[in-house]
C-alpha cells in the first residue's frame, strides 16, 4: 500500500480533517526497525539535528503524523509524535535508548550503532560527528496499521 492510500484510509476511519503528514523510512535496517514498531517495542527514534539544518527541514512536533515505510516504500503504519526534545549525543538517556528497542536496548548499544549511523550520514554532507552534537529525540505511538 502506498503512503497516500494508508493516510486516506486512516483519516476516513477516524473522521479526521487532518491533511498534514510525512512519509518516511527509518535509516539503517529499515524493515527490522519497522517490525519493532509494529510489535510495540520501538516507541522512539533519534536523528541528527545538523541534518535538519542542512536540509532545511522542520523539526518533528508533538501531534505530527508520519506514515512509516518499509525498504520498498510500502506503508506499514502511521505514528503520531508524542514527545520531542533535543540533547547532546552524550546526554541521550538509557530510557530513550530502551524505547528505541534496538539490540539489547542498552545505552551502550544505542551509542555504538548511532555513532556509526551518524558518521555514515555525515560523510555525505561533510559534517563532523561529535559526542556534543545535538540529537533530536522523538517518542511516538502507533495510531494505525
Amino acid at each position: 500500500m502506498e503512503a497516500k492510500e494508508m493516510w486516506e484510509s486512516f483519516i476516513k476511519k477516524n473522521n479526521l480533517n487532518e491533511t498534514n503528514y510525512q512519509a518516511w523510512a527509518f535509516g539503517g535496517d529499515t524493515n527490522k526497525l519497522v517490525a519493532l514498531v509494529l510489535q510495540g517495542i520501538k516507541t522512539s527514534t533519534a536523528s541528527a539535528f545538523a541534518l535538519y539544518e542542512i536540509e532545511e527541514e522542520q523539526l518533528p512536533r508533538v501531534g505530527d503524523y508520519s506514515v512509516i515505510l518499509d525498504n520498498c516504500n510500502e506503508a506499514k503504519c502511521i505514528i503520531q509524535t508524542t514527545k520531542v526534545y533535543i540533547v547532546p549525543f552524550d546526554e541521550v538517556t538509557e530510557s530513550h535508548a530502551y524505547k528505541e528497542g534496538e539490540g539489547d536496548r542498552s545505552l551502550a548499544y544505542w551509542q555504538k550503532v548511532h555513532e556509526e549511523f551518524f558518521r555514515d550520514c555525515f560523510c555525505e554532507v561533510e559534517v563532523t560527528f561529535s559526542y556534543k552534537m545535538n540529537v533530536v529525540c522523538e517518542e511516538f505511538k502507533v495510531v494505525y496499521q
